[in-house]
């Protein structure tokens, strides 16, 4: 038998599809300051987090399957739906899942400063989703273990830096801890803390590789959502004590902060966690991402190829492959870019998770269900309003304070309105081809 992900492993890996520690929130802290910062980190979670949280440990205990949550939509709203729901998670992927190489040359950039901006930066990005590609043709199992020891290596610098800068005597601006890169700009802000805490339904595409995922996924949820919190605000509230101001902080500063208060030694070890923070990512999410092909190409939606696996480890080699060279397509594309797409095209998706979380309680009442989210239909309902509102109002101000950044938008939405035509064309091809 395959060996199935237990419960740490499991929370391990759904720490990296979400999170993979501090790094990324620096443009936070340069966008709305210390104070500011603060606020949006606890109040991000409530209204995006827990919502998705909640209903992904009903969901994925209730429909413990292959393929997460494109087999949840398209149970409750269809094959259509649910093809439109693989389709904008695959569409994102791209953009997603080119941050990490991103990040990775990032962090390195700060031990080997020629890196950056060389031609061989791009060269090391495509590495990193080699290595990562080859590291799931080993299987769920191996992909979660390997998430276990990443997340000590990239955890361990932060809790000396939150050491030093708590018991060790406060740096110079640490005295005007309110002071903002960005006078008000709330809602940048905002969107990026949405991209560090997104991605809590990544982990439902492998339930069938999980050990008890009845019993697994709810505290896998909870665990997972109290360890990302704890592990993003702790550093940030440490951040004024390092002598840093907001307005110096921009991708890779940690490595900064870390040299100001600890000396050359710690800057090192934050550089690199940041470059594990990079590889973990990116490795969480192959084994998420590469499941949706494989269980499209099993019910006929895409060309058979895609459902190969190894018999030893059960891992998709030919879907792996195939989205490996997707994402390594989109790695020249700018951060903010990246973030953007990515954003505009998961929180659809994830819309669309929440309506099948109300149209199959309405249908399927007897469905049994080993975590319910609590306080019946209208909380149910209800919980899919605070991710909806924190989309539009994302939306909304890149449009109205970034007007040269519009294609973006323009972009995401259209390859959302491309999902029926290919609906439509890969349903020719099914009937005409690939059943053949």
């Amino acid at each position: 038998m395959k060996k199935k992900l237990t419960l740490a492993p499991l929370v391990a890996a759904t720490y990296f599809m979400v999170a993979g520690g501090p790094y990324g929130l620096e443009e936070l802290l340069h966008q709305s300051g210390y104070l500011a910062a603060i606020a949006i980190l606890l109040l991000v979670p409530l209204l995006w987090s827990l919502p998705t949280a909640l209903m992904v440990g009903e969901l994925a205990s209730a429909l413990p399957e292959e393929g997460g949550y494109y087999v949840w939509v398209k149970r409750a709203l269809g094959p259509f739906w649910g093809f439109q729901e693989a389709w904008l998670s695959l569409c994102s992927s791209v953009f997603d899942m080119a941050i990490y190489p991103t990040l990775f040359v990032l962090y390195l950039g700060r031990v080997w400063p020629e890196v950056a901006g060389s031609p061989a930066a791009l060269a090391i990005g495509v590495g990193v989703v080699v290595t990562c590609a080859g590291m799931n043709l080993r299987g769920a199992r191996a992909v979660g273990g390997a998430s276990e020891w990443m997340a000590v290596l990239l955890l361990g610098p932060f809790v000396v830096l939150c050491a030093l800068a708590w018991l060790g005597p406060a740096h110079a601006t640490s005295a005007q801890p309110v002071a903002h890169g960005h006078a008000g700009d709330f809602v940048s802000g905002v969107l990026i803390a949405m991209w560090n805490f997104m991605g809590w339904d990544n982990a439902s595409t492998v339930a069938g590789e999980v050990d008890r995922p009845h019993r697994n996924y709810p505290r896998a949820m909870l665990a997972t959502t109290a360890l990302v919190v704890l592990t993003y605000l702790i550093p940030v509230a440490a951040a004024p004590r390092t002598g840093l101001p907001p307005e110096a902080w921009t991708t890779g500063s940690w490595v900064d902060a870390g040299r100001l208060i600890g000396g050359a030694p710690l800057a090192l070890a934050i550089a690199a966690g940041g470059m594990v923070c990079g590889l973990g990512m990116m490795d969480a999410l192959v084994m998420s991402y590469s499941r949706l092909p494989m269980v499209m190409a099993q019910q006929g939606y895409l060309p058979r190829i895609f459902a190969r696996q190894f018999s030893s480890t059960g891992a998709p080699w030919v879907a792996i492959i195939g989205l490996s060279v997707a994402w390594s397509l989109a790695l020249s594309l700018g951060f903010e870019r990246l973030v953007e797409l990515d954003v505009i095209l998961y929180g659809l998706a994830l819309l669309l998770e929440f309506v099948a979380l109300l149209i199959l309680r309405v249908r399927e009442p007897d469905l049994r269900r080993p975590f319910r989210v609590p306080g019946g239909m209208p909380v149910a309902a209800l919980l899919g309003a605070g991710p909806a509102v924190l989309l539009a109002l994302t939306l909304a101000h890149e449009r109205h304070d970034h007007p040269d950044q519009v294609r973006a938008v323009v972009l995401g939405l259209g390859l959302a309105l491309a999902g029926p035509l290919v609906y439509g064309a890969t349903s020719v091809l099914r009937r005409r081809v690939w059943r053949r």
